[in-house]
């Protein structure tokens, strides 16, 4: 059953009727839209939208001539897309013309309409059937494709992830700690994961961290186990996470968070490779690798006594920087059509969506404070809020983003320009929570809603 048909009508809309046929015929399971100009036909096949079925009206144009001409130009262009014409009469000369002109089938429009759509529907099922097939094959011939291109499930093809890229290999063979940085949202952990993914034994475990989630007394157990009896309520030794890592690979996430004390605790063990579980009195060998990430400025924590330097030094063996998405040259559309292939694999009723052109452009123009995270989570709104197969910036909640992107001439009017896109990509970040976004901005709630108020942003 064909889910989406397109209908290139004549001007006095004499196809309505048949329209109404096919949604009778097929229970209103398809989508039909009217269309009224080959130009405007053209612009719309133009979108990539799955279309199942083509209606031409039996006149086509101003000309027989001309229609013939529209239709064999159409089936150059698009040589899998069922085409059918239509007409009020039939004989046996138009049909052959518009059967070697490209069109699938023929349909007379009077009589039994409904019962003739029927049968023809009937007639092109296993061509339909087939065009499925070829899609659902090509959708999954592209995913293989990412995925043999695709490293360490990074996806992006820009020199600067090239190079992040180039770090993983070189770095990965050599068991020395590695320090990756950026912004949140980059991708950190997924680099750490290609490190030890490209470091060849895939039996050794990787144990994940976020030290930002422990206040310290927390963190020493969670990192270095304990005692039967250390504290009230260890009734049993645990294992803390670089025994359970083993010789394979301790990922310490946000590590700017730890205390000055603790660090010392950390710094101990990557130097001299032992530990001490809380409650107990013999070291502990460890030949753990550790990988550490940071979204702020370490050197700048060092500056202000925050940090220590030799904790510092003995984390950058290596130090990978995760590049900003908006500084990935080309990625934005490569991830956002990634993203949304991925979303429809997952859930089935969304598949057959694209991207327009404009969204496209939007994306492209966006700074993405939230980075390759932020961007995953507007392209899944999208799809879900999107009713028309299409993507929209309206669909991406962006067309606020877009207007408030022109700055003025003035140095206050750039200032104010500045100010608004500020609000607005926070607020797209906190996927619409107010409050939210004005933790993001350093805001309390009122300044936040003082500002969204004072731009006309409501």
């Amino acid at each position: 059953m064909p889910k989406r048909i397109i209908i290139l009508d004549t001007p006095e809309k004499n196809l309505q009727p048949l329209g109404d046929a096919f949604n009778k015929a097929s229970n209103d399971q398809c989508a039909i839209t009217y269309i009224h100009s080959p130009k405007r036909l053209t612009t719309k096949l133009r979108t990539g939208l799955p279309w199942d079925l083509l209606i031409l009206d039996g006149t086509l144009s101003d000309t027989k001539n001309q229609g013939l001409k529209l239709l064999t130009k159409l089936r150059n262009n698009y040589p899998d897309l069922p085409i059918v014409v239509v007409a009020e009469q039939g004989n046996v000369d138009i049909v052959h013309q518009a059967i070697q002109a490209g069109a699938t089938d023929f349909l007379v429009r009077s009589g039994k309409l409904v019962d003739r759509v029927a049968t023809l529907l009937k007639k092109v099922k296993p061509h339909l059937n087939l065009i499925d097939r070829n899609r659902m094959l090509s959708e999954h011939n592209m995913l293989l494709q990412e995925a043999a291109v695709r490293r360490y499930q990074i996806v992006g093809e820009s020199p600067q992830i090239m190079a992040v890229f180039n770090k993983i290999e070189k770095v990965a063979q050599i068991p020395r700690p590695v320090l990756i940085t950026g912004e949140r949202g980059t991708g950190k952990e997924l680099v750490a994961r290609g490190i030890h993914q490209a470091a060849g034994d895939g039996s050794r475990p990787m144990v994940v961290v976020n030290c930002a989630a422990f206040p310290d007394n927390l963190l020493e157990t969670e990192l270095f186990g304990h005692e039967k009896g250390a504290f009230t309520g260890a009734d049993h030794q645990v294992h803390g996470k670089f025994e359970l890592a083993g010789d394979g690979t301790l990922f310490l996430d946000e590590i700017g968070n730890m205390s000055q004390s603790f660090q010392q605790k950390i710094l101990r063990v990557v130097e001299y490779g032992t530990l001490t579980r809380v409650g107990g009195s013999t070291e502990i060998a460890v030949k753990t690798r550790i990988i550490a990430a940071t979204n702020v400025d370490l050197n700048q924590k060092i500056a202000q006594g925050e940090f220590l330097q030799d904790l510092y030094d003995r984390l950058s063996f290596e130090v990978i920087k995760v590049p900003a998405l908006r500084n990935r040259q080309g990625d934005i559309e490569i991830l956002a059509r990634h993203f949304l292939t991925v979303f429809m694999q997952e859930i089935p009723s969304l598949r057959g969506k694209c991207l327009s052109q404009k969204a496209l452009r939007i994306l492209s123009g966006y700074s993405f404070p939230g980075n390759v995270r932020e961007l995953k989570n507007i392209i899944e709104r999208a799809a879900y809020r999107d009713t028309t197969s299409e993507i929209t910036p309206e669909d991406l909640g962006m067309s606020l983003a877009e207007t408030t992107v022109t700055e003025g001439h003035t140095f206050n009017d750039k200032i104010a320009g500045y100010k608004k896109k500020l609000l607005v990509e926070a607020l797209n970040s906190a996927g619409g929570n107010q409050a939210q976004a004005a933790r993001n901005l350093g805001l309390s709630y009122h300044q936040y809603r003082y500002f969204i108020r004072k731009y006309n942003l409501n």
